[in-house]
């Protein structure tokens, strides 16, 4: 939860009340399996899928400046997609969103008006 919520490793450690070196170790452990299965080539798919644009980094607070945008697929009941994008544009999503899913799927997400 605490690598979802972007909380420091320093932060998560005095929370959770273990060692920073532990939740560091955790934090990379999540960042390489997250890298892993974004290489991995998934087939187009189709069914409910959730969509989100979360940014990571920076500093605390409001706005994108210093973050990473990253662009997120759920299936419903089934498997994540996720991948660094420049920035979170129709024209940047749409291309990841038609090799992912298939055209009879529902999306479900609160911000990509018009797609």
């Amino acid at each position: 939860m605490c690598f979802s919520e972007d909380i420091t490793a320093t932060a998560a450690a005095k929370l959770v009340k273990v060692n920073r070196k532990t939740v560091n170790n955790y934090y990379k452990v999540l960042r390489e399996t997250i890298l892993k299965e974004t290489l991995k080539e998934t087939p187009r798919d189709e069914g409910g899928f959730e969509l989100e644009e979360p940014y990571f980094g920076g500093k605390r607070g409001r706005g994108a400046a210093g973050k990473t945008p990253v662009f997120g697929l759920a299936k419903r009941g089934g498997k994540v997609f996720v991948k660094i994008v420049k920035n979170c544009s129709k024209e940047e999503l749409l291309p990841v969103i038609q090799g992912k899913i298939l055209e009879k799927s529902v999306i479900y997400t609160g911000r990509l008006e018009g797609l």
